[in-house]
């Protein structure tokens, strides 16, 4: 299967990187390579792209839209938390430009094998790097119910978590749940019938809260954050396009603290605490998809976009 993914918010995310011929950008969440094409595009002499990604697809896929950039272009397979290892073994500095694209792709979602989505019945698996040993299997067999429970409820937002959790565990004791089918059952059966009626899909918000738990995506996120801005040369950039509301809120306090590190109560004439700002917020409120792309691409509604610049 072909790889393929619609870049969210490209034309925004592009002008809002402020691109230099001769910088160098770091693209996090490499993906099928929309993003880093743009940007090795306006590149010249002297001009360097640095794409990381962990999906082994998406490096393969990203090569081949990349080649015709590759004087220019080196692609990592590793997870963009390690950005910092990753750029001192290049023997390079520090970035002009930072991207993360936090969403999954359209390969990853729709390739049967990979067992992202609750559309398809196969092998429970949702592992961005298939190197990795946890997989959703294990998360669903293994997780005590107040686990289950939390991850449901904070991760999916799911107003049904406990049920949900209370009947996995239920289930699992009959014999192990194998298969994004037989969860999907699991799940419908834990949901009234009245609303199973009303919104989406009801395993959709399990299925997020599960990918997200066993990539450790909001982990990932939070421990990545400060390294990121401080990987940034002076009036570098930072813009992070996420897809749930956990993720957005998380870049928000970050980018703010930043902005605004001083710890001193307000009533202090001057700063004590000697904490320093890393820059300045660009975007106030986050960049949304506007009305055409969200009607050509359905995926990019919960699209959110911030961006900081390093001082």
């Amino acid at each position: 299967m072909e790889f393929k993914h619609s870049s969210v918010l490209l034309r925004e995310t592009i002008d809002y990187l402020k691109i230099k011929s001769n910088g160098i950008y770091v693209d996090g969440t490499l993906g099928g390579g929309g993003h880093s094409y743009e940007i090795a595009s306006r590149l010249a002499e002297g001009g360097r792209l640095i794409g990381i990604d962990q999906d082994g697809a998406a490096i393969e896929a990203a090569e081949k839209r990349l080649s015709p950039f590759q004087d220019k272009v080196t692609i990592v397979r590793d997870n963009y938390c390690n950005i910092k290892g990753i750029l001192r073994g290049l023997g390079l500095g520090k970035a002009d430009g930072i991207l993360l694209d936090l969403g999954v792709s359209s390969y990853q979602l729709d390739t049967l094998e990979r067992g992202f989505s609750y559309k398809y019945d196969t092998t429970l698996d949702m592992r961005m790097d298939t190197r990795q040993e946890l997989n959703a299997k294990d998360i669903v067999n293994t997780y005590p119910e107040g686990e289950l429970f939390r991850m449901i409820r904070d991760y999916g937002e799911d107003r049904f978590a406990k049920n949900i959790a209370k009947h996995i565990v239920l289930a699992r004791q009959e014999k192990p749940i194998e298969t994004t089918g037989e969860l999907n059952e699991i799940i419908k059966a834990a949901i009234p019938a009245k609303m199973r009626r009303m919104g989406g899909h009801p395993s959709k918000k399990t299925f997020q809260a599960i990918r997200i738990a066993c990539n450790r995506e909001l982990e990932a996120l939070k421990d990545s954050l400060e390294d990121l801005a401080d990987c940034l040369n002076p009036g570098g950039r930072l813009c992070i396009i996420t897809f749930h509301s956990l993720e957005d809120r998380m870049v928000k306090t970050a980018f703010r603290e930043y902005e605004n590190p001083c710890t001193c109560p307000p009533d202090f004439p001057v700063c004590i605490c000697g904490k320093a700002a890393k820059g300045k917020v660009i975007t106030r409120k986050p960049v949304l998809p506007g009305e055409e792309e969200m009607a050509s691409n359905k995926r990019s509604k919960s699209a959110k976009l911030r961006v900081f610049e390093k001082e």
